[in-house]
């Protein structure tokens, strides 16, 4: 195993996902005609997959429709536990919701756990899906107490779980909940055989197809970006990461993005099984993965608000020292990072968009636990649209707005907002795009106003105005990932403008100096 002082240095220039680089996914056309269907699915993601396979089950007619690649986002980028131990929560949600509904969350995640176990038993999918015991630490002795707190509430609330003071990794801790019988796949390997079930029965699935507006008026219609064509349809569900649709909710209010990071290594030393995740800070998970028949360590964490990370590079530096002062570094094949939306009470919206809008429905806010958050979603919104009753209903719904304390966390949020909105619009901007090397981009002063600078390794060079084209907040540049993310919602950009994640929809304006 290597010291601390001599961790090799072996990122990959470019970010990959291990998930993405290892599945051939089918492509799927531009809409570039004018459809009726019975559902229309924004966003193919794991949400929006599940839902449309859930309801084709049924004999509906669905056609999910992806801004980019489908599986691209945030569900091709996760580390994939199947899991109900979502950190240091169910303490917080009891205080919230009270001991009924807090255990309806656990039960929740729990059926979305026994449908994917359920669906690759029934298709036969070959998905890696691995049984382990999932542990929630904490290496701080000053604040054990809150850990302690946690498992309190497992004990209140009948959660399975057991204390640890020693963990199966080489990892020194004060503390540990363990919780049995959770799980770990490859996400991309599942899903893609619900995509085929789509297809068979009778669904149709559009890339590169970004829906911009919803009329209400007789049947939806939902209108392209590109070409303007039209999906008129008896129900619409939003799965795109941020809501297309709005509706009066106010959702960029009630939503903040976080980014994640991970690195995907060949350890020296043996990993002794399970899934882990830090109750302090730094955040850091740990799980396994495989890859040309060799056994990875992929070590998750470093979160952030989008377009608030200082230096993005130093996110993956941090991570390889982590993994290799527990394991040893022989070399590391992958790096990724990935988008999470967080909600006002740490749980999602899931159901109908707004009260009265009876029809437009909405899956979003999943704390960095999609693959179970979004299976649920599947669920509890197949359900909705096929008039079916689904327990889970009054937790997840989208209308829910209680005092304590998501008003707390509405100002605050917006708080953060505002300073952000403000901080991107003054300040000296030193640096000219000369300055640029080769292959690096930042802000700087273009015709004597601030603008975004890339230079690619060929010294090409990208401007383009940093102003999100969503609420007008100033974009920040992400030297990891060469994209412009906005501090404010989220939304991020390629370095030529391009609309990577929203809730911006139109891409950044491009300046001259292109060359």
């Amino acid at each position: 195993m290597q010291p601390s002082d001599s961790v090799s240095r072996h990122l990959p220039q470019f970010p990959e996902s291990l998930w993405r680089a290892t599945t051939e996914l089918p492509s799927f056309p531009r809409l570039n005609e004018d459809i009726q269907v019975d559902t229309a699915i924004v966003g193919a993601g794991i949400a929006g997959i599940t839902t449309a396979y859930l309801l084709s089950r049924q004999g509906c007619k669905v056609a999910l429709l992806e801004a980019g690649s489908i599986l691209n986002g945030t569900t091709g980028h996760t580390t994939a536990k199947i899991s109900a131990q979502h950190g240091m929560l169910y303490d917080e949600l009891l205080n919230h919701f009270g001991e009924e509904k807090t255990q309806m969350y656990y039960q929740a995640n729990r059926d979305a756990m026994n449908l994917i176990q359920k669906t690759v038993s029934g298709l036969n999918i070959d998905c890696d899906l691995k049984p382990e015991n999932a542990y929630l630490y904490m290496e701080s002795d000053d604040e054990l107490q809150k850990l302690q707190k946690e498992f309190d509430a497992y004990i209140k609330l009948g959660i399975p779980g057991q204390w640890r003071d020693k963990l199966p990794i080489p990892l020194n801790v004060s503390g540990a909940i363990e919780m049995p019988d959770q799980a770990q796949f490859h996400p991309l390997h599942y899903l893609k055989p619900l995509v085929d079930e789509i297809l068979k029965a009778g669904g149709r699935i559009f890339e590169q197809t970004t829906i911009t507006t919803l009329e209400k008026d007789g049947p939806f219609t939902l209108t392209t970006y590109r070409g303007k064509h039209k999906v008129r349809c008896s129900h619409v569900v939003s799965a795109s990461h941020f809501p297309f649709f709005d509706g009066g909710g106010m959702y960029f209010t009630r939503l903040h993005a976080e980014r994640s990071y991970a690195v995907a290594f060949k350890p020296e030393t043996a990993f002794a099984g399970g899934t882990y995740l830090s109750a302090d800070n730094p955040k850091r998970s740990l799980r396994t993965a495989s890859w040309n028949g060799e056994e990875l360590v992929l070590a998750g964490g470093e979160n952030h608000k989008t377009g608030q990370g200082i230096c993005t590079h130093n996110h993956y530096e941090e991570l390889e020292q982590f993994g290799g002062k527990l394991f040893g570094i022989k070399s590391i094949p992958f790096r990724w990072s990935a988008q999470d939306l967080v909600t006002l009470d740490k749980v999602p919206y899931i159901g109908q968009i707004t009260s009265g809008d009876e029809g437009i429905y909405v899956a979003t806010g999943f704390n960095k636990w999609g693959m179970t958050q979004g299976t649920l979603s599947g669920m509890i919104l197949s359900d909705q649209i096929l008039g079916k009753d689904n327990p889970y209903t009054p937790l997840y719904t989208p209308s829910r707005f209680k005092a304590d304390p998501s008003f707390k966390n509405f100002v605050v949020q917006n708080a953060d907002v505002a300073k952000h909105f403000v901080a991107g619009k003054v300040g000296l901007v030193e640096r000219n795009a000369e300055d640029l090397q080769p292959d690096e981009g930042g802000v700087i002063t273009h015709d004597g106003k601030r603008a975004g600078g890339y230079k690619d390794a060929k010294g090409n060079l990208y401007l383009v105005d940093t102003t999100c084209t969503h609420l007008g907040c100033e974009c920040e540049w992400n030297d990891a990932e060469r994209t412009w993310d906005c501090p404010c919602h989220g939304s991020r950009f390629n370095y030529e403008g391009a609309v990577i994640e929203g809730p911006a929809t139109e891409p950044l304006e491009k300046l001259d100096g292109h060359e």
